[in-house]
C-alpha cells in the first residue's frame, strides 16, 4: 500500500491498493483506495493501519469497536481470521492512519471491451465505502 500525506490542517487524501482476500466482499484483491488521512474515525468504518506486530506493513481492516488499549479490527471476509485483532489484539489509536472513503475497481484484463460491457463497469468501477459491520459478522447472524 502506498499512501501522500501533506501539510496544511486541510483534508488529506491518498491512495493505497488491496493485497489479499480479508476485505472480501467489500474489498477485492487489486482495489485501488481513497483514503482520507486524519478522519475522524467510528465502529464500522473501513481505515488503513499499521499493523501493530509490523508496523512497516499497512493492512486495511473494518474498525469494530473501540476497547480499552484501542481499535478491535477485523477483516470482512471468514478468511480474515489470524490477520486481525483476534490474532494480535486491540490496535493502539496513534497506528490507525486514515478512513478509507471509496474505492476503485479497474476493468480486468482481457474482458471484452464492448459497449455494453463498458457502460455496466462504469456503473460499479468508483462506489463509496461504507460503514458496517464486518461481513462476517453480518453472515454469522444470519
Amino acid at each position: 500500500m502506498s499512501g501522500r500525506r501533506g501539510g496544511g490542517g486541510g483534508p488529506v487524501f491518498g491512495l493505497a491498493e488491496v493485497a489479499g482476500p480479508s476485505m472480501v466482499p467489500t474489498l477485492l484483491h487489486g482495489d485501488r483506495l481513497l483514503v482520507h488521512y486524519g478522519a475522524p474515525l467510528r465502529a464500522g468504518d473501513v481505515a488503513v493501519l499499521r499493523h501493530p506486530l509490523q508496523q512497516d506493513l499497512l493492512i486495511v481492516k473494518r474498525l469494530a469497536d473501540w476497547r480499552p488499549g484501542g481499535w478491535w479490527v477485523l477483516g470482512d471476509s471468514e478468511a480474515a481470521d489470524g490477520t486481525d485483532s483476534r490474532a494480535f489484539g486491540a490496535v493502539p489509536e496513534e497506528l490507525v492512519l486514515g478512513r478509507v472513503r471509496a474505492r476503485y475497481r479497474g476493468m480486468r484484463p482481457g474482458r471484452q471491451r464492448s459497449i455494453g460491457a463498458v457502460a455496466s463497469w462504469l456503473a460499479t468501477a468508483v462506489r463509496p465505502v461504507s460503514s458496517g459491520p464486518p461481513a462476517s459478522r453480518r453472515l454469522r447472524a444470519r
